[in-house]
């Protein structure tokens, strides 16, 4: 069993990065501009977005967050990010999901410039990714495939199931994996809450994608030998064996599930990391689009 380590393999792609951004400041070039919007102090967003931050200074990236409190309108929201759209000197920028309830969702991602949606998640950055056209692309799917093919794991005509309909990991990723690609050429399945005979169905999988949002939903009984497992879920499972009182795990049983896998990801350290650098990566993809 080999572990995915999603930590590396993002060190490896920030390194890269960072290369890049050294030699487009040398010949004069301007800095990659990722900007984030926090609405709020949920405690995970606030986790993520200082990460992203942190990341961006590492590899040279210029950043900006602008941190809103809770009570903030749609209206005033809407106006930050139509500053954002025309402000030349932000290449890429994100709004930090989810958000209070009394702000729409929807409304917000529509209003993010196409050109500038690093997330890959306005409409018609999704509609480019489900035809296969060059678009930005979900940052956590992208981090998938990029593991998935920096460790040579083959996919071309393997049985993939993808737990979780997400338009935010599930559903991208089962277009992604069934596309004409490198990492892909895959025969696609999706399950969800509604599916019947699921361990059934998991049992034929040779990769399988768990991000259910249920922790250590996936058992050893339900996969076969030799499976790739790699699991997008975490969540915080009370352990009063740690000083946190908590400890991290995901949507797999590492236990059980690990003594069958030949690969799997750890939670944390696999597909979060990935996450960040696939949004880095995106911002660097901005930046070239706009100096064209």
């Amino acid at each position: 069993m080999t572990i995915l380590d999603g930590k590396k393999i993002s060190n490896d792609i920030k390194e890269e990065i960072a290369n890049n951004v050294s030699s487009m400041i040398a010949n004069g070039e301007k800095t990659p501009h990722l900007a984030a919007i926090l609405v709020g102090t949920d405690g995970a967003s606030m986790t993520y977005v200082n990460a992203k931050v942190k990341a961006c200074e590492k590899i040279g990236f210029d950043s900006t967050l602008i941190d809103l409190p809770e009570e903030t309108s749609e209206e005033v929201l809407l106006q930050k990010i139509h500053e954002l759209n025309t402000n030349d000197d932000i290449d890429g920028f994100i709004v930090q999901l989810p958000l209070p309830k009394h702000i729409d969702e929807q409304k917000v991602l529509m209003a993010i410039d196409p050109d500038k949606d690093v997330d890959g998640f306005h409409p018609t950055n999704v509609g480019k990714m489900a035809l296969d056209l060059p678009t930005f692309l979900p940052a956590t799917p992208f981090g998938i495939l990029e593991l998935l093919e920096r460790y040579n794991i083959e996919t071309s005509g393997k049985n993939v199931v993808v737990m979780g309909r997400s338009h935010i990991v599930g559903r991208p990723m089962s277009i992604l994996m069934s596309q004409k690609r490198k990492t892909g050429d895959a025969t696609v399945t999706v399950v969800h809450s509604r599916t019947k005979n699921l361990a059934e169905i998991t049992k034929e999988a040779d990769i399988i994608v768990a991000a259910i949002g249920i922790s250590e939903f996936l058992t050893g009984d339900m996969v076969k030998e030799g499976v790739v497992i790699i699991d997008v879920g975490i969540t915080r499972v009370p352990d009063e064996t740690k000083q946190r009182g908590y400890r991290l795990a995901g949507d797999v049983d590492f236990e059980s599930v690990s003594k069958k896998a030949s690969y799997i990801t750890p939670v944390p350290g696999g597909v979060g990391p990935m996450t960040i650098a696939m949004l880095l990566k995106n911002t660097l993809l901005a930046r070239e689009r706009h100096k064209k």
